[in-house]
């Protein structure tokens, strides 16, 4: 997630690294590399010059405190108004009301039919909510379909009328029917087009104040850039929505949208969506947006994630295990799982501080763990509980049986040696000797 923009900015950063004050002069060179950077990542042209100059104004002649170098201090205002671009805080879903209508707009191809699904499934286990997907895109061929589908992924009912060509109808339709069957969260699906039309605008005009929703989302590709923010625009003036969900996070962002469309259309992006499961969905929270665009990686939202998939009782076992050195490969195999229940692997390391930039462009997905599980799944339980006892013979068996080379089970062996040995560590309060063995480890 913007890695590009992410290596743009702290190279500009580096521009005041042993000045002994920020200048007129030394600042300059920052800011207009910093700018370039911003347009490079395609953010409108207008934002990234005043985002500039705000920082100008805040930089120049700040003395450097004795424990902050110009180069720390730069990066500290450089965040601030990352935070303030984007928004300054998260803001989360307008659900005051018993009943709440949702309604999702956006042009085909944003992905917002599978947000709706994602949104309904959020809300349903975080906030209780008990909702309804409605479908009323009667244009793209398999639209209900596929909606019909997610609803069955996640155990939320469906409303759809196919004989019914009028999504105006259909959306009011599906407000009394929820209440009926009772429901007290509605979402609707809308059509989209490839581009902004007329007829799109006037329906979506005709659905809004049909069913008069509490919250108007607009969803949008990230990795459009400045066409998503025009888009956005021309949508607000329509429907003056109430916030935006930026989609595919986890593909090649630039960030252009993300740090343009909050000063262009002041509305508050409120959601993002960073893999294609249905659990891929983040609150979107600028200051720690900010952090990770800088490089210092996010670790609040990776705990909370981690809190998500482990519960207490199951940490203290773990933690047992570990003291007494029996933390063995099924335990492995176990916290393998537990990773891929928290999302997209690539996106999770770049929550780490550091940990993208040493990644960089390495493809990494959840299929990275597949050779690890199959050489697993093909020892005894004894083998796993113990590794040690994985002789020469032992390893000719467990490699045919996973259908991979002796040469990757030794490398999850020593990895896993490796990897008990610092968890080891980490639990007696070692942290010299755990930086030691990490800096020797790839």
């Amino acid at each position: 997630m913007f890695n590009n923009l992410t290596d743009k900015l702290n190279s500009a950063l580096k521009i005041l690294k042993g000045q002994g004050k920020i200048t007129e002069i030394n600042v300059a060179e920052t800011l207009k590399e910093v700018r370039r950077a911003l347009l490079e990542a395609d953010v409108n042209f207008k934002t990234a010059k005043e985002f500039t100059i705000n920082i100008k104004n805040k930089a120049i002649g700040q003395n450097v405190l004795t424990t902050v170098n110009p180069g720390q201090l730069m990066v500290k205002i450089v965040k601030d108004e990352l935070t303030q671009l984007m928004g300054g805080n998260a803001e989360g879903i307008n659900l005051s009301n018993s009943f709440t209508v949702i309604l999702m707009s956006g042009l085909q191809g944003s992905g917002k039919t599978t947000f709706s699904g994602k949104l309904s499934k959020y809300l349903k286990v975080k906030k209780n909510k008990i909702p309804l997907l409605v479908a009323c895109d009667v244009y793209r061929p398999a639209a209900v379909e596929q909606l019909k589908i997610l609803g069955e992924q996640i155990g939320v009912d469906v409303y759809s009328d196919e004989s019914e060509k009028n999504p105006v109808k259909i959306a009011s339709d599906s407000i009394s029917y929820a209440k009926k069957i009772g429901k007290n969260l509605v979402i609707i699906d809308t059509a989209g087009r490839l581009a902004v039309d007329d007829q799109m605008m006037n329906e979506i005009k005709n659905i809004h104040n049909a069913v008069n929703p509490q919250e108007t989302l607009f969803v949008v590709d990230s990795m459009t850039g400045q066409d998503a923010v025009n888009t956005a625009k021309t949508f607000n003036d329509i429907l003056n929505f109430d916030g935006v969900i930026l989609t595919k996070l986890d593909g090649d962002t630039r960030g252009g949208a993300a740090l343009s469309i909050k000063s262009i259309v002041d509305k508050p992006i409120k959601f993002i969506g960073t893999g294609e499961k249905m659990d891929a969905i983040d609150v979107f929270h600028p200051e720690r947006m900010a952090d990770r665009i800088l490089g210092m990686g996010d670790i609040v939202s990776l705990v909370e994630k981690a809190q998500n998939v482990y519960d207490e009782k199951q940490a203290r076992i773990l933690s047992k295990k570990i003291a007494k050195s029996q933390f063995g490969l099924d335990d492995f195999l176990d916290q393998i799982k537990k990773i891929k229940q928290m999302g997209d692997i690539k996106d999770m390391v770049g929550m780490i501080p550091g940990a993208s930039k040493a990644v960089g462009d390495a493809e990494i997905d959840n299929d990275s763990f597949k050779h690890i599980e199959a050489l697993i799944y093909s020892m005894t339980p004894k083998e796993r509980s113990n590794p040690k006892i994985i002789d020469n013979s032992r390893k000719k068996r467990i490699s045919n049986g996973s259908g991979l080379e002796i040469q990757e089970l030794n490398k999850l062996l020593k990895q896993f040696e490796q990897m008990s040995k610092m968890m080891k560590m980490m639990q007696s309060g070692g942290s010299n000797k755990l930086m030691q063995m990490m800096k020797g480890m790839k």
